[in-house]
């Protein structure tokens, strides 16, 4: 007589959900694609870090970046807008209901040329929001071309060669005001990792530019975005750690090499230096630090700036606590009385 084999229970997190409910659809981008490797990492953070999928809103614009959303979080909420307009659209989902995590997956594309100014407003006011930017350096999903952060110098398959000089998305978002700026690389799952989980703990800006080569556009001999490329070239400014304020808290550096920062929901991001002068609170030393990187031709990925102390945008607002979009007609609608006193005052 066969007997009958127990099927064991699945590991779930601290609130008790297994991490297949923070997956999404099978996904249909190339095999090897560095996207759905940060997709990856983006459901281990989410999972780990117990937050709800039902807390959750996922934005992007148009690339092939921006069907990554597809692949994570299914329960989650999610919009997908138009090329480039991400940034806005958040905006107004954010100011609805700002209790919600609200997570942006935007390309080099998306963001570097027909979104640009939209993300330069976005940067300058600090709204609380994970932006992402999977980075390839070309339009993956319109047959290659070279898109703006695309490094001068660079070649195409087809043997172009780009003469203009790339946008430093990092560099800019310092400038313009984010309080965490990054760069990793869909390779290293354990830095990224940590970045995105520092990142749901952060209260503000969080701009990580991720680079993600494009197997089937961008993955050869003399592209700067390629997998060999980046292992060759990458040199991290600091080892990422982070200790979640439900675990227990554990000292592994030697005294006087850790950034120890204490994130807004009580977690600890840990910044090992690896760069003896690196500190990752001085904006005009991130900034530089960035600048002489591209000189020698280095890829560098880490943790560059992190201000946990200015407010958010809907700080600023004053804003009432509870979600504008539950709030009645009556309290976000003026009566008639205050608009003809208004009117009468300009007659």
């Amino acid at each position: 007589m066969a007997t009958a084999t127990a099927t064991p229970n699945p590991k779930v997190n601290r609130i008790g959900l297994p991490v297949v409910d923070y997956r999404g659809g099978k996904t249909t981008l190339c095999a090897g694609c560095g996207h759905n490797a940060i997709s990856e990492r983006i459901i281990d953070a989410m999972w780990e870090m117990g937050i709800e999928p039902e807390r959750v809103m996922k934005m992007s614009g148009i690339g092939c970046s921006s069907k990554s959303p597809a692949y994570f979080m299914s329960r989650s909420f999610s919009f997908n807008s138009v090329h480039g307009r991400m940034p806005s659209v958040s905006t107004g989902a954010i100011l609805a209901n700002r209790t919600m995590l609200t997570l942006g997956v935007s390309g080099d594309g998306d963001t570097a040329s027909i979104g640009m100014g939209q993300f330069v407003h976005m940067m300058r006011r600090n709204l609380p929001m994970i932006y992402i930017i999977e980075d390839n350096g070309v339009y993956g999903l319109t047959k290659g071309q070279f898109s703006a952060t695309a490094d001068i110098g660079s070649k195409l398959k087809t043997g172009v060669i780009n003469d203009l000089p790339a946008i430093d998305t990092c560099a800019l978002a310092i400038q313009l005001g984010a309080t965490f700026v990054g760069r990793s690389f869909s390779g290293d799952k354990k830095q990224l990792l940590a970045m995105l989980k520092a990142a749901i703990a952060h209260k503000g800006t969080v701009m990580l530019d991720v680079i993600s080569p494009c197997v089937t556009f961008n993955d050869h001999e003399g592209s700067t975005k390629s997998y060999k490329f980046m292992q060759d070239h990458d040199e991290p400014v600091n080892e990422v750690g982070f200790v979640a304020s439900f675990d227990e808290i554990e000292v592994d550096y030697d005294s006087g090499q850790v950034y120890d920062v204490e994130m807004h929901d009580g977690s600890s991001l840990r910044l090992r230096k690896l760069r003896e002068d690196y500190d990752p609170t001085n904006k005009a030393n991130a900034v530089r630090t960035l600048m002489e990187a591209h000189e020698n031709n280095e890829v560098l990925t880490g943790v560059f700036y992190i201000d946990t102390a200015k407010p958010t945008f809907t700080d600023l607002l004053n804003m009432v606590d509870e979600p504008l979009a539950t709030l009645p007609e009556s309290l976000t609608r003026p009566p008639k009385a205050a608009l003809d006193s208004l009117m009468a005052a300009l007659q």
